[in-house]
């Protein structure tokens, strides 16, 4: 099973696929993630990740489909994949279908978790408060101004991909505002 998890930053989408690359034997495909491994893996594709990212630029739709073809080539992914932080615009969402199709992959759910703006600055900043309590590093991102300009960049770029995989068919939301086990709960639920 492929799934997409789509929703703002600071959502839990993360936080859910742990659950699932756990308790599905999923593999994660966390393009942040993917994106530090080429830098420092010495492959063809690796060269120009690193090449791009030393300039200061951002990584092109095509590396990144790259990678993550590379990843579904390894098919390491016994019980899907779950795609995480991409796509994010609908250009990426058509290269991503079209990756698939070529593959004879299928993408069978796109889980969207649906938060309250409010309820996740609340969130955030009591993460990062958590943190420094707790002498733990607090992420740069963590506070109420860098996460409304990251949520003003998901309203503009991404959240139009919810309309998209809602007139495909393939979208399922669930309540991200709920208890971590009852968002697993959901998410379970719309996955069988």
């Amino acid at each position: 099973m492929n799934i997409i998890l789509l929703g703002p930053p600071g959502a839990g989408k993360g936080t859910q696929a742990a659950k699932l690359v756990d308790e599905r034997n999923m593999v994660q495909l966390s393009t942040g993630d993917m994106l530090r491994a080429a830098r420092t893996s010495g492959t063809e594709m690796g060269k120009m990740v690193a090449a791009v990212m030393d300039r200061g630029d951002l990584v092109t739709d095509e590396i990144v489909i790259g990678l993550i073809r590379e990843q579904l080539e390894s098919d390491q992914g016994g019980g899907g994949y779950i795609f995480d932080g991409f796509p994010r615009t609908l250009a990426q969402a058509d290269a991503l279908g079209n990756l698939l199709v070529e593959m004879g992959e299928n993408l069978d759910c796109v889980i969207e978790l649906q938060v309250n703006d409010e309820v996740l600055v609340e969130r955030i900043v009591g993460r990062a408060k958590e943190a420094e309590a707790a002498g733990q590093p607090v992420r740069a991102d963590d506070n109420e101004e860098s996460l409304k300009i990251r949520l003003m960049a998901y309203y503009k770029q991404t959240s139009p991909l919810i309309g998209y995989y809602h007139a495909k068919g393939d979208l399922k939301s669930v309540d991200g505002l709920a208890s971590m086990d009852e968002v697993a709960a959901s998410i379970s639920n719309a996955l069988t």
